[in-house]
C-alpha cells in the first residue's frame, strides 16, 4: 500500500491515527440537541455497543508495532548485505 514511505514513517502514522482516534472517539457518541427535534430517527445510537472510552496510550499495541518495525528493518539490513 504505502510503498513510497519508509516503514517507520508508516508506523508513526498508524500510531498517530490511533492516538487521535482514542482521544476523540467519545465525541462520536454525543447527539446534539438539534438532532432530537425530529420525532422519528432512523439511527438513535441505542444499538451501538462499541467502546467509546479508550486508553490513549495503547502501550501493548504500540510496543508491538515498534517490535515489528525493528524486526523488518533488521531483516532488510541482513538481506541487503
Amino acid at each position: 500500500l504505502w510503498t513510497h514511505l519508509p516503514l517507520d514513517e508508516v508506523a508513526a502514522k498508524v500510531r498517530r491515527f490511533f492516538f487521535y482516534y482514542s482521544i476523540n472517539r467519545h465525541k462520536m457518541t454525543v447527539i446534539t440537541p438539534s438532532y432530537h427535534a425530529e420525532n422519528y430517527s432512523p439511527d438513535d445510537n441505542r444499538f451501538d455497543l462499541r467502546q467509546f472510552l479508550y486508553d490513549a496510550g495503547w502501550s501493548r499495541q504500540f510496543a508491538s508495532i515498534a517490535k515489528r518495525v525493528k524486526d523488518f528493518t533488521e531483516k532488510e539490513r541482513k538481506s541487503a548485505l
